[in-house]
């Protein structure tokens, strides 16, 4: 009988014989990616931030960093070139620009369910509808917030001429001190700042959902040809985000801490309310039944037709080739749900 060294050595050799000995495989090389946010870090991002810092797409075999956004950057571009793996874009607007140019970019999921631009202005001042904003000075971004002021406009019959749109600053100083008659607010960041600085009863707000218009934003994009060649990358970073987003929403507080680590000068308090407004516009819409980065193909297609019949876009798209839902629809529902 062989002894129990001798036994063990004789199976060593025919595993190396057969190169089959069996010892702990190598973890498998992460695949390098990029994230290219479209502002600077802040909660609006957190679920991709909380995914990174616990380790969600190293477990998914990728090796993502994140890189901030900024006024001078376009992340189509830098998606589009190949510059950056995913891309979180300004919403379907940008994707139908980006696209009517020319650029293999392609949306994989998005965020806000419903717009998140809204148009403030006071109570006891002169708008009182609508019909009111002629002949006033309306301030606005024009990256994808003045198409959602010319549709409302539209839907009401009001031409653009008719009263004063100026691009809006960073500040919203001159809406407080009454310089301006109506300010374009996001309800998580601008409208927080614009309600610590006057009372929350003396504001009025117009919104888009209000005129029968809805404008998802916040749009996840990849190259066309990472979408084709690499599939299973995108599922995982949709795997892994969902699971960032869950956590965030699920520990709110950790969220923030996260996100403050990466950005330390951030106000608490305000991130605080931006996550809670993020994550009603992310669980919106059709979202409260196909759960986070669902791609809603009749809002899109509403959001579509009415950029083409205001001239935003030059010519009609082929919306399923510039949106595929397949990616978020290989992620089980219930990981979708926050």
């Amino acid at each position: 009988m062989l002894s129990r060294r001798h036994a063990f050595s004789i199976l060593s050799a025919i595993a190396l014989a057969t190169g089959s000995l069996v010892t702990a495989a190598p973890a498998a090389e992460l695949q390098k990616a990029s994230l290219r946010l479209k502002w600077l870090p802040q909660a609006q991002f957190a679920g991709f931030y909380v995914a990174a810092a616990k380790g969600y797409y190293k477990a998914e075999g990728i090796d993502l960093t994140i890189n901030p956004g900024g006024p001078n950057l376009l992340t189509e571009n830098l998606v589009a070139t190949g510059a950056d793996t995913f891309g979180l874009s300004g919403g379907t607007d940008s994707v139908f620009a980006a696209r009517d140019k020319g650029l293999p970019i392609v949306c994989i999921g998005v965020s806000h369910q419903i717009t998140p631009f809204i148009f403030v202005t006071r109570k006891d001042g002169p708008v009182k509808t609508i019909q009111d904003f002629k002949g006033k000075t309306v301030t606005t971004w024009f990256t994808g917030a003045n198409h959602v002021l010319t549709g409302m406009l539209a839907k009401e019959g009001i031409k653009p001429d008719e009263l004063k749109i100026q691009p809006q600053q960073v500040s919203v100083t001159p809406f407080v001190d009454g310089s301006v008659d109506v300010v374009t607010a996001t309800y998580y960041n601008e409208f927080y700042t614009i309600q610590s600085r006057m009372p929350k009863d003396s504001l009025k707000t117009f919104v888009a959902e209000d005129y029968g218009i809805t404008f998802p934003r916040d749009t996840l994009i990849v190259a066309e040809a990472t979408a084709k060649e690499k599939p299973e990358l995108v599922k995982a970073f949709l795997r892994a985000s969902l699971k960032g987003w869950k956590n965030a929403f699920s520990d709110p507080k950790g969220a923030v801490d996260t996100v403050m680590a990466a950005a330390p000068t951030l106000d608490r308090a305000q991130q605080e309310f931006m996550l809670t407004e993020v994550k009603r516009l992310m669980t919106s819409g059709a979202a409260t039944k196909n759960g986070m980065f669902w791609i809603d193909t009749d809002a899109v297609k509403t959001a579509h037709d009415f950029f083409l019949t205001y001239g935003v876009i030059s010519k009609p798209l082929d919306l399923a080739a510039a949106y595929d839902a397949s990616f978020i629809q290989s992620v089980p529902v219930t990981d979708r749900l926050p």
